[in-house]
Formats: C-alpha cells, structure tokens, sequence
C-alpha cells in the first residue's frame, strides 16, 4: 500500500469514527422524549466506531503524505462512505424507508442539498430530526475546509485562486492553513449560534431552532416540519433565515479578514457585491411578477418578503419554502431556474457554480472581444483587479461546460425513467446544484421525492455528490489515466 491510500484509509477511518460520535447526541435526545430511535443510533454509533477503528488502524504511518490522486480519492471516498453510514440508523429506527430512500436522505444532508422521501416531519422522533440535522451541518463546514484546503491544490475550476499557502504574503489571511480551519470553524460555530439566538426571539421552539440554526448556515434546508419555514412565519423566522443564509453565502474568508480588523472586506469584494445585487434584481422582479400576477391561492405573506426569502432560499442553494412558488407562473419559475444555476460566493456554504466563476467567464469574454477589435492590445482577463494565468481560465470553462453537461445527461436519463419533462430538468437541476425543492407538482415546494421510481433517486443520490464535489472531482476518476501509476 502506498504512503498516499494509508493517508486516505486513515482518514476516512477517521472521519467515519468522527460520525458514529456524532450518532450518540441524536440518541441522547430521543432518550429523553419516547425513545424510539435511541437504540438504533447507539448500535449504528458502535459500528461505525469499529469499522473506523480498523481503518485508522491499518492507515497508520509514521508520516502522512497526500498526492494529487490520493485527494480527490479522499474527498469523493469521504462524501459516499459517510453518506452510507449515516443512513444505517434510517434504516434501523423503524421507518417504512428502503435503503435508497435511506441513502438518498443522507447523501442529501451530507451534500446540503435538503432534497427529502420523508413525510410526516411534525410527527418523527426527534432523534431523526436532530440527525438530519446535524448532517447537513457537517457537510456545511466540510464543504467550506475542502474549498479551502484540496480544491486550490487541484485547480478545481478556478479554486487555485483561492490557494491558502500563496506566494504573496497579500494574499495569506493567516500564516498557515491550520490556522485557517480553525478560524473559519470558530466562525460557523459562532454563525450557528447567533443564528439559534435570532430563532429564539422570534418565538421559536429550543429544539426547532437548534435545528435550523445548523441547516441555515448550512444552506441545507432541512427542516423539523412539512411546511419547512413556513411553519415558523409569525414570528418573522423567515427573515431570520434570509439575513443567515445571506451571511453563510458569503466567503467565509472575508469574516476572518474582518475580525483581523478590516470588516470594510465584506463591502468592497466583488464576488460578495456581485451576490448581494443579484439578490436585489431577482428579488425585486419577483416582486413585480407576483404583483402584478397574484397565485390562485394568496398568501397572507407581502409580496416583498414571499419573492425576498425564497430569492435567497434557491441562490444559495438552502431550499427552505416560505411559499409554493411553483404557483407563482412560469415567469416565476423559469427565474427560480435560472438561480439554481447560479449559487453563492466561493468558500462559502452554497452551492453551484458560484459567482466567481461567472466574473472570470465574463473578464475573459470581454478580453477575447476586445482582442477582436484591437490585434495588438494587451488585455489579459482580470479578476480582483489581477491579470489571470491562462490555465485559470481554461480550468473555470472547462467546469462550466461540464457542469452543463452533466445536466443535460442527468435530465434525460431522468427523462427515461418515465419522469415528466418538467420534474426531469428540473430533478436533475435542482440537485446537480444542491438546492433542495425542484418545480412542478412532484418535486416542487408542496411536494416530495418519495413518489420518484428507484432509478430517478439514484441518478439524483449522484448528481447531489457530483454537483457538491465541484463536477471534476468525480468525473476525473471515470478517466483510464486517473489510475494509472
């Protein structure tokens, strides 16, 4: 075995011991209501710690060391063995569930997808509740360290940008990339908690508002009720989470740079200004449409704050519903669209193709044209005001075109399982970029998965870990040179 696969099985054994810890809080909790699902989770916790024992066991090394190969393996490994472990309690509580709803459910909380098969959320014990929960909590700050600390090694889409260890000493937010994580950790935590704070005033329960405070800023959507966020509206927890998903769709970066002292970061980067205006139009626009056409069953909600927090909801990728906006028309729902294919800000909890990406494309276009109309200009494509290397912007078309690819196949192989056409583009769409609710009358904000046919589920359960994993981090592996020596 070599020194990079004992580096991989050592984490992941790791990890997976890390997760069957995490079972035991789930367990505590429904110990202290009816029960039900403690046993399942106390059983699933001892297995797992024992499989991951022997992983670690058999990883370890004096030294560890991670090559190219060994860090993409790493990261997909870690997304699919965790999706299946944590869904081994699913499948022991006592749910009516097969175990590709099983693994459905958790591949969508780990990936912070919030797409779910299971109904009845007012009535299921809470030990399940929580562990959905804190799913989507996990893969919320893992997603944001393997931004940080892989993704730049490999060049993943233009994510070289955002390379921790730069030669410029501008460019270092800390001195070392351990420093990093744990900034950036002490910050989700401290997110969550103000987060569980803002809930609680505005009425909600403890336990509601533990569990939405950690799928907020984990843009994941989960919820302890059918009617997701709706349920909470009264008290205004809706624009609570509005301001919480806003703020985990922003750089995580930035607030490490504001508490060394220059929060004017938050305000001048561009990716967070270029995000914060999107907001603004498609909020504003949506406004107007629901004005001007209002649903055939209107809401007591201000068309303002309907358009406001399920803008928000779908760019970052959360998923929450304070509405069945699917009912708002077409106009509506081709805008919701089109925000699926846009996402948040790089380094952040959110998902699809991010807004940096979209600012290197159109830096380049513009450069190309210019080219054009002026042969002998130098005008090399700029982002942050600094001219890009050629393989950066090879690297972000390259991810862009890929990720529209996957797509396309992913909505016809949808198709072919006998989906209509619209929960078919907009299945595929929908968790391709980890949002959550797709459109149409199965799998739009009032509906459910659970009806789709095994085969959709699965195609779904990979286009969620293809889309989280950046596209190129799964794809890479299908190659015959990936596994080559």
């Amino acid at each position: 075995m070599t020194q990079s696969a004992r580096t991989v099985l050592f984490a992941l054994g790791a990890l997976l011991s890390a997760l069957s810890l995490a079972m035991l809080a789930p367990a505590l909790v429904d110990l202290g209501y009816q029960g039900r699902s403690a046993p399942a989770f106390f059983g699933s916790a001892l297995l797992g710690l024992a499989v991951g024992g022997i992983m670690t066991l058999l990883g370890r090394s004096p030294e560890h060391r991670l090559t190219a190969r060994g860090a993409i393996l790493l990261t997909s490994g870690a997304w699919a063995v965790l999706a299946f472990a944590a869904a081994l309690p699913l499948q022991l509580s006592g749910l009516d569930i097969s175990w590709t709803d099983a693994i459905f459910e958790t591949t969508s909380g780990l990936t912070t997808t919030g797409a779910t098969v299971i109904t009845g959320l007012d009535d299921l014990p809470r030990g399940l509740l929580l562990w959905r929960s804190i799913l989507q909590w996990i893969g919320g700050i893992g997603i944001i360290v393997t931004a940080m600390a892989i993704w730049p090694m490999l060049g993943i889409g233009g994510m070289q940008l955002f390379r921790l260890e730069s030669s410029e000493k501008t460019e270092k937010v800390l001195p070392r990339a351990g420093q990093i994580a744990l900034a950036i950790v002490i910050i989700y935590l401290s997110l969550t908690f103000a987060c569980f704070l803002a809930y609680v005033a505005t009425g909600m329960g403890g336990f509601d508002a533990v569990n939405h405070a950690m799928t907020t800023i984990a843009t994941g959507g989960f919820s302890t009720r059918d009617d997701s966020i709706a349920a909470f509206t009264d008290g205004g927890a809706d624009l609570v989470a509005a301001v919480f998903m806003t703020l985990a769709a922003l750089p995580f970066v930035l607030y490490v740079r504001a508490a060394q002292g220059r929060p004017d970061q938050l305000l001048i980067d561009s990716q967070a200004r270029i995000f914060l205006g999107v907001i603004a139009v498609a909020a504003m626009l949506l406004t107007v449409m629901i004005t001007l056409s209002p649903p055939p069953e209107p809401d007591s909600l201000p068309a303002w704050r309907l358009a406001l927090v399920n803008t928000i909801s779908v760019l970052t990728g959360t998923g929450y519903a304070s509405s069945d906006f699917w009912s708002w028309g077409s106009g509506a729902a081709a805008m919701f669209l089109l925000l699926m294919f846009i996402g948040g800000c790089a380094g952040s909890t959110s998902c699809s193709i991010k807004i940096f990406r979209y600012q290197i494309a159109a830096s380049a276009m513009r450069s190309y044209v210019e080219q054009l109309t002026r042969p002998n200009a130098v005008s090399p494509p700029r982002y942050r005001g600094k001219a890009l290397p050629p393989e950066t912007v090879r690297s972000v078309f390259v991810f862009i075109f890929l990720f529209f690819a996957t797509f396309v196949v992913s909505a016809t192989l949808l198709s072919f399982t006998g989906l209509d056409t619209i929960t078919a583009i907009s299945g595929a769409a929908t968790t391709l970029a980890n949002v959550g609710p797709g459109l149409g009358d199965i799998i739009g904000p009032a509906g459910s998965f659970a009806p789709l046919p095994d085969t959709a589920k699965w195609i779904m359960t990979a286009t969620m870990l293809i889309g989280r994993l950046e596209v190129l981090v799964v794809l890479v592996m299908f190659t015959p040179g990936f596994w080559r020596r």
